[in-house]
């Protein structure tokens, strides 16, 4: 895999296919990895890199992942946008669009926060959200699944890893990076694929797709048989072919 290197950060990526930037987010919550996203209910790269220049990465820390930096505890999403958008830029591309499944619902929120105008359409599947009822369900099991590994690291404390969880999971009600007044001001395009677990509340999606002004909610239920999951599949590269900018055959 190429690498992409930022002072003491090492991102892992994959650049497959042509055509127009698709950025795409795994799921996997803070162990989200490129070989994590082959594992969603459809793959994205392999699915639209016929059609799109397929851009995806390992997390910064993710266990299973090869990327690597900083524990960046006062601004944790903001660390991992840095990633993202710095990866965009390596690669020559300034315009982009976004498929980002489970913690990717956020990514997506904070590219369009931080640089909405780069982003021209994006699909929120089964996003992460907060859960009132189980207001802790996201920091307990980032703790369980992705802090053990850190606290071995000689530079991060315990502290620190349940301070920047806290600033990951514990300042919204909503979708953690954005407000819903700014979904009711985004203008990008987005498509919503809901989904109704623990981590993935369909309040928290439906929510979103409802607020934006130029949103989509898509079928529901929508990958709990075989024969949905191509529906959805199909939904998206609708989506995405017709929010194509007119020079679509740029390669940014």
């Amino acid at each position: 895999m190429p690498l992409y290197e930022r002072g003491q950060v090492r991102i892992h990526y994959e650049d497959t296919g042509s055509g127009f930037p698709l950025l795409i987010l795994p799921g996997g919550g803070l162990n989200a990895t490129i070989a994590f996203g082959r594992r969603m209910p459809f793959d994205a790269a392999s699915e639209f890199s016929g059609e799109f220049r397929c851009i995806v990465a390992d997390l910064r820390n993710a266990n299973g992942g090869e990327s690597s930096g900083p524990l960046e505890v006062d601004r944790p999403w903001d660390s991992y946008a840095d990633d993202q958008l710095g990866l965009l830029d390596h690669l020559g591309v300034d315009r982009f669009m976004a498929v980002g499944f489970c913690i990717g619902g956020p990514f997506i929120g904070n590219l369009l926060r931080l640089a909405g105008e780069r982003v021209v359409a994006g699909v929120v599947a089964q996003p992460v959200g907060f859960r009132p009822e189980k207001p802790t369900v996201m920091t307990d099991h980032s703790m369980d699944d992705w802090g053990p590994a850190m606290l071995k690291r000689p530079d991060v404390s315990d502290e620190m890893v349940q301070a920047f969880l806290k600033n990951m999971w514990g300042t919204s009600d909503f979708l953690f990076t954005v407000t819903r007044d700014f979904i009711r001001t985004c203008e990008t395009p987005l498509l919503v694929l809901p989904d109704d677990t623990d981590a993935h509340p369909l309040a928290v999606a439906m929510e979103t797709g409802e607020l934006a002004p130029n949103g989509q909610i898509s079928l529901y239920p929508w990958k709990e048989r075989p024969e949905q999951i191509p529906l959805a599949v199909r939904h998206v590269r609708m989506f995405l072919q017709a929010h194509l900018p007119v020079a679509s055959n740029s390669a940014s």
